[in-house]
């Protein structure tokens, strides 16, 4: 079913993520949406930014870079980007989904590259506009789900990776997170507990030791990786609960402040929980504990 991505996004603003798209082969391929229980969104050529603000007299002065997931394949783009968008207006905090290039793209140059590039630009956009919807430029954070916690973790641990692109004056701005929420996120590519879909999808089905070891972001960890908030079901058989915890393990070695929630059912993929049985819901109750205490 072939749908117009604007009209369904009529409700909120959307901006082109660059004024020059790096890493860009012109090709004929067309982005693809898929709507179904989820609407879903391939070959991504044009990253965007959705802007959601909460009214005026419920804003804080926080805002969120959203990273849906889909395995590197694809965007859950409603159910882990625009409802959680809509979760965080509800607590006053701007939201800004992302709609990121994915590796599997015929217009990349270097596939494993662009969705870092893509967020990178993202945080930097946000907090070059922090004064325009009243955002503290030092209270920017970003979620991810699944490949987009990958994405989001890998933000938060390389932020500072270099460009090969020539840059604009945007891409001097600090791209890195105030803090993290990654839920249920592909964290690890070694082979003993990765998400072998998205590993391949980003880095080949025959990555070098050294691409693995790059995108395992628990091996990334520095003292400067920001303020994180991990969520994870035990029973999840897509992404196991390793991913997190190894995570935690290299956080807290470092000494980075840190929370994880193990829910023991839930499975993967189940965002905001709302009809799941048993009390998974309440994992954003305590992100919203947590994020009145950063």
């Amino acid at each position: 079913m072939t749908i117009s991505f604007n009209k369904l996004r009529a409700q909120s603003e959307v901006i082109p993520l660059w004024t020059t798209i790096p890493n860009n082969i012109e090709t004929f391929e067309e982005q693809s949406i898929e709507q179904g229980d989820i609407l879903k969104i391939s070959k991504i050529k044009k990253p965007t930014l959705e802007i959601y603000a909460p009214s005026k007299r419920n804003a804080t002065d926080k805002a969120i870079l959203i990273c849906p997931g889909g395995g590197y394949t694809t965007l859950a783009y409603d159910w882990e980007g625009t409802e959680i968008a809509k979760w965080f207006n509800s607590k006053g905090i701007t939201a800004f989904v992302l709609k990121y290039r994915l590796p599997n793209s015929k217009s990349l140059k270097t596939p494993h590259k662009a969705p870092l590039q893509d967020t990178q630009r993202a945080i930097r956009w946000v907090r070059f506009n922090a004064d325009k919807f009243g955002i503290n430029p030092a209270k920017i954070g970003v979620i991810g789900f699944s490949a987009g916690g990958h994405l989001a973790a890998t933000l938060g641990t390389q932020y500072n990776s270099k460009n090969n692109f020539k840059e604009e004056p945007l891409d001097s701005i600090s791209a890195r997170p105030d803090f993290m929420a990654l839920i249920y996120p592909v964290i690890t590519m070694k082979n003993n507990y990765t998400h072998i879909g998205s590993r391949n999808q980003l880095l080949g089905k025959k990555p070098t030791q050294a691409l693995i070891e790059q995108y395992s972001n628990e091996l990334q960890v520095t003292i400067n990786t920001p303020p994180t908030f991990l969520v994870h079901a035990s029973n999840d058989s897509t992404v196991p609960v390793e991913n997190s915890l190894q995570f935690y393990k290299s956080l807290n070695d470092k000494k980075v402040k840190v929370e994880m929630h193990i829910y023991p059912y839930g499975g993967h993929g189940f965002s905001l929980a709302i009809n799941q049985e048993g009390y998974l819901h309440t994992w954003l109750d305590r992100l919203d504990d947590w994020l009145k205490t950063i």
